[in-house]
């Protein structure tokens, strides 16, 4: 728009340069117009008073010759020579028309000529300096065009800069970012572990509490056998004494012994009708306590889960296939097991079936978390205790896994 606007000023300027010196040239062309035909005038003027000073010089030369002639020859000679001034003045007048037409005629052509050769002039001039506004011109672009090279060389290394920086910081930001996942790994890892150790330690106490628990129950169950049995064969050895005895006094014994009998028989009915012995007091287990198994084969369900369930203060341990759930169930005692349907070898369904068909996993909820709709009835005949869609709701589940958690009773 700029340079626009400035080729239209340069085209205004030089048409009003134009326009100038065409108006003086035809000043000066008037001007030399009117000087050439005032000398014409002067000329013809002077040729004209040449003419009458030369009539007038052969009319006294006449006289001074034809004094003696009459008089009539004298008026003869004075009308020939009026009409010979009067023809010379003719023939003076039509000489100076012509050459005031001549001299014009000059005058237009040297006028013409000037003209030309100031056209010729003023559009060199004007075509030197249209080349010269041309160059500086150019010069300008030029230096304009450099200018914008430079601006757009240095745009381009600040942009390349500001690119190599920027992949610097992603670089580093990556590096972080792995650096942190490796860490939150290596975190759930040692978690995990620790988890798993305490479960192994705390199933391995409540295994040996009742495997402790049913031996003192089986302790004391014998002892009151025994207890029974040594009564049964004191009463029989008893008796055998008082049928001895009935042989040489039974007429006078049979009453006291019958009386002994009985009694000994309320003593044993009574030892085995005693209540057992009260069994040790039981609390409910504490979050800490619970452990939940997540099998699941897609890595970002099972760290939501385990973020989300650890947050609740629960224990958590992850398989990534059935195989390694039934692992898990083998080497610990959870409380609580979430699958997935789909999963690579055993699936949902086939895990809880083989959980339902093991005795002593057979009570251990089973929660699912699926996709489709259509799985309620296959999920409800493999033995699932409650089936979740995705996306699953948080509080259902953890609602769910309450309920797993209040139904156990720990010794207190």
């Amino acid at each position: 728009m700029n340079e626009l606007l400035i080729w239209i000023l340069a085209a205004a300027a030089a048409v009003l340069v134009v326009l100038l010196l065409w108006l003086g040239r035809v000043r000066q062309r008037r001007a030399r117009e009117d000087a050439e035909r005032r000398e014409a005038q002067r000329l013809a003027q002077a040729q004209a008073e040449h003419a009458a000073r030369a009539a007038q010089l052969a009319t006294a030369q006449e006289a001074a010759t034809g004094a003696p002639e009459a008089p009539l020859a004298a008026a003869a000679e004075a009308r020939r020579l009026a009409e010979q001034a009067r023809q010379q003045a003719e023939a003076q007048r039509d000489s100076e028309e012509i050459t005031r037409r001549i001299a014009e005629a000059e005058a237009a052509r040297l006028a013409q000529e000037r003209a030309r050769q100031e056209a010729h002039e003023a559009l060199q001039a004007e075509e030197a300096a249209a080349r010269e506004r041309a160059e500086r011109e150019a010069a300008e672009q030029a230096e304009a065009t450099r200018a914008q090279a430079a601006a757009e060389a240095e745009a381009r290394a600040r942009a390349e800069r500001e690119a190599a920086e920027q992949a610097q910081r992603e670089a580093a930001e990556r590096e972080a970012a792995e650096a942190a996942r490796l860490a939150a790994e290596a975190d759930a890892r040692a978690q995990a572990e620790r988890e798993a150790a305490e479960a192994a330690a705390l199933a391995e106490s409540l295994a040996r509490e009742q495997a402790e628990r049913e031996a003192a129950e089986r302790e004391a169950a014998e002892a009151a056998q025994r207890a029974a049995r040594e009564a049964r064969e004191q009463i029989e050895r008893d008796a055998a004494e008082a049928r001895a005895a009935a042989e040489a006094a039974r007429a006078a014994e049979e009453t006291r012994l019958q009386a002994e009998a009985a009694e000994r028989e309320l003593a044993v009915q009574q030892a085995l009708q005693a209540p057992p012995p009260e069994t040790a007091p039981t609390r409910e287990l504490r979050a800490d306590e619970l452990l939940v198994v997540v099998a699941d084969d897609s890595k970002i369900v099972r760290v939501k889960l385990s973020r989300l369930l650890a947050g609740q203060g629960y224990r958590v341990a992850l398989a990534d296939s059935g195989e390694q759930a039934l692992d898990l169930l083998a080497a610990e005692r959870p409380h609580v097991l979430i699958t997935d349907v789909e999963m690579p070898g055993i699936d949902g369904f086939e895990l809880t079936r083989q959980v339902r068909a093991t005795p002593h996993w057979a009570a251990l909820p089973v929660l699912m978390i699926t996709s489709s709709d259509d799985k309620t009835e296959a999920a409800a005949a493999a033995g699932v205790t409650q089936l979740l869609g995705k996306p699953f709701s948080e509080e259902a589940l953890l609602a769910a896994i309450e309920r797993a958690r209040l139904a156990v009773r720990v010794s207190a």
